[in-house]
């Protein structure tokens, strides 16, 4: 069986709603049953999906999950937003810049593009709306600075991609620091310039932000120090080598507990077990997408389907710029119809070595990878931000996509300057 009829079936079995995880089973199976002298049997498969989820580093993932569900619960976002606020509110576009920043520290704790949106904005879009702003744009803002959260460290794609790729999880993570605050000014530009286009309820704002500044800096300070100095702290002991990111991925968890319990005191301990409910809700199909991804992965290789594309694309577009846009081009469409994660772990071995080829480096190609499928968090018709965003707001998905245009271009004029300047990923290592 070719590998043509077997991406084939895949794309059938997505568009007919099997789910992707049993999707990947399915094909990752497929060669072995048509041709029985093919060295990827079924019991290869199951040994490579076991086999395959038997990792370190991957404990990370779920750790981070859980984090995240008990930071989003314990209101950690509330207090981020507000010392953003406190200091930008007063500006043009300050409360739509607050929300972007409050976007990169959270995701900097979270390292989940939906858990991003899903804890931010389920805080700050009431305010955006109640301060005047459109319903669709404070939406689509969130939606799309939510995306940040896979590319500011911690980060869960990064995580796969070192499965993948075997690059280090902390030169990735140091990576993803300026582009993420690249990508962060460009929408903040952009959100300046809408403000200014459609003007801003001065009246509503001043409401708000005065009550903030009537408490007093220190106030504002003193409640937002703790949920300020996590990301400093998982990513302090990542880089410090106090701690591995599987490691700093348990403390996070033990400081948003400590943290929310005894300090904010937002959450109950009989809650406790409801989030990890949550968690292994969340996790759980993540890791059987894993599992399955790991193995279709490994069929493919068994197939040099990763030989035969590199030798095709090499032999087609010799120019570094041409082959760099073709690939940037084929992420966004991936990005646009493929989860992340199968994403990541099935062409990884497929277009690194084409990128390496050219005197790519393997992080800033990580790098590159994963802000295209960023992207795909905010286009339709996965689009998996805009779902959630949606599920706030009822504003319909397409409708949402239509506002976030112009800010998904702005991502796009950030991964241009990403993929030809090598120094905005690799000057921190």
């Amino acid at each position: 069986m070719s590998a043509t009829v077997i991406f084939i079936i895949f794309i059938l079995c997505l568009l007919i709603a099997i789910p992707v995880s049993i999707s990947l089973g399915i094909v990752a199976v497929l060669p072995g049953v048509f041709d029985p002298s093919f060295t990827a049997s079924a019991n290869y498969v199951i040994r490579s999906m076991v086999g395959g989820i038997d990792s370190f580093p991957l404990l990370a993932v779920p750790m981070f999950v859980l984090s995240g569900i008990i930071m989003a619960h314990g209101q950690i976002s509330q207090k981020l937003f507000d010392v953003f606020a406190y200091f930008l509110g007063k500006r043009t576009a300050g409360i739509p810049c607050a929300v972007i920043v409050t976007c990169l520290f959270y995701g900097a704790i979270s390292g989940s593009a939906p858990a991003t949106v899903a804890a931010v904005g389920s805080m700050t879009i009431p305010i955006l709306i109640e301060m005047g702003y459109d319903k669709k744009f404070s939406t689509a803002v969130v939606a799309v600075a939510g995306g940040l959260g896979v590319i500011i460290p911690p980060s869960i794609p990064f995580i796969i991609f070192s499965m993948a790729s075997g690059t280090s999880v902390s030169d990735l993570f140091l990576a993803g620091i300026i582009p993420g605050l690249l990508i962060g000014v460009i929408l903040m530009i952009y959100a300046w310039f809408y403000c200014k286009k459609h003007g801003e309820d001065k009246e509503k704002i001043a409401a708000k932000i005065d009550a903030l500044h009537e408490k007093g800096l220190w106030k504002v300070l003193k409640d937002s120090f703790w949920a300020l100095l996590s990301p400093v702290i998982i990513l302090g002991c990542i880089y410090s080598g106090v701690a591995s990111p599987t490691e700093a991925a348990v403390i996070s968890v033990f400081y948003s507990l400590i943290v929310s319990l005894f300090i904010y005191k937002s959450i109950k301990v009989k809650e406790i077990w409801s989030f990890f409910a949550e968690a292994m809700r969340t996790y759980a199909p993540i890791l059987f997408i894993l599992a399955a991804s790991i193995a279709f992965s490994r069929v493919l290789t068994l197939m040099q389907v990763p030989q035969t594309v590199s030798a095709f694309i090499l032999a087609h577009f010799s120019n570094k710029i041409v082959l760099l846009l073709v690939l940037n081009l084929f992420l966004l469409i991936v990005g646009m119809v493929m989860d992340t994660t199968p994403a990541i772990l099935i062409l990884t071995p497929i277009l690194l070595p084409i990128a390496t080829s050219i005197g790519m480096d393997p992080v800033h190609f990580g790098i590159m990878m994963v802000v295209n499928l960023a992207i795909g968090f905010v286009t339709p018709p996965i689009g998996v931000n805009l779902f959630v965003a949606s599920s706030l707001t009822e504003v319909p998905v397409m409708e949402i996509a239509r506002k976030a245009l112009p800010m998904i271009v702005c991502f796009l004029i950030a991964l241009l300057l990403i993929t030809f300047i090598p120094g905005i990923s690799l000057c921190l290592l």
